[in-house]
């Protein structure tokens, strides 16, 4: 049964994706809040089509700060869009996703070369640079995906342009589960799980939820960024044994 259900739910994302694809078209001449409204309304449309129920407590980010989260699947970007759409810091594979990393990178992600010191300070200027602007950034620190369960060490250099912009940290934990609040591994994008795979398991996932719980802020202005890492990490690791108990 669930595999009709998976095909019936391809069929309306290959129609949802079309309609990405045209939106995709002209969005990088779009208003700033106009952009905004799109992200949101595709990425909740997307999370219905998948059939993923969203558990979030509301909270009012300022403008100009660096969102910090632990990272489990492509599903991430889309579920973070559904609740306050950003622009998001991601590696360069995503570029590669089949469909969708070509919508990313035309909702103007941006994108960093694992492993180049010399990339990493680029991105980085370009970092301070938009949060000096008033934008708001998500970043992945962990720089790979876990099954969701742990939070892998924190990439620090991330974290500098929080520290040189004088900005707000705001740690945010990602959980999958499912309807009894037990851990899901459906969503995990890890290992040498392909992405038509991934997708797949989404696809025919019987009851796929999402929480996210966001703690409390850290001010960059006097911290470094190896302290920003440390604090940050630990804050969602304890959010997310939280999640976890029963």
């Amino acid at each position: 049964m669930m595999p009709v259900i998976g095909a019936f739910r391809a069929t309306r994302l290959m129609f949802h994706l079309v309609h990405g694809f045209i939106l995709a078209a002209g969005f990088p001449r779009f208003k700033a809040d106009r952009k905004r409204r799109i992200l949101q309304r595709w990425s909740c449309k997307l999370l219905c089509i998948l059939n993923v129920k969203l558990a979030f407590e509301p909270v009012s980010l300022p403008d100009s700060c660096i969102v910090v989260t632990n990272h489990i699947s492509w599903l991430d970007v889309f579920v973070l869009n559904a609740v306050a759409p950003m622009r998001f810091v991601a590696k360069s594979e995503v570029r590669q996703w089949p469909l969708f990393g070509w919508l990313c990178a035309r909702a103007q992600t941006l994108f960093i070369e694992r492993g180049r010191a010399r990339d990493a300070a680029r991105i980085n200027r370009q970092l301070v640079k938009l949060l000096q602007e008033g934008e708001s950034l998500v970043v992945f620190p962990e720089g790979t995906t876990t099954d969701g369960k742990t939070v892998g060490a924190f990439h620090a250099s991330l974290l500098q342009p929080a520290v040189d912009a004088e900005a707000a940290v705001y740690p945010l934990a990602i959980r999958y589960q499912d309807a009894h609040g037990r851990h899901s591994a459906a969503a995990a994008y890890i290992g040498d799980v392909s992405f038509i795979a991934s997708l797949w398991n989404i696809l025919v996932c019987r009851s796929l939820h999402v929480r996210l719980i966001a703690t409390s802020s850290i001010d960059a202005s006097n911290s470094d960024r190896r302290s920003l890492a440390h604090q940050a990490r630990a804050q969602i690791h304890e959010a997310i044994l939280e999640m976890s108990a029963p």
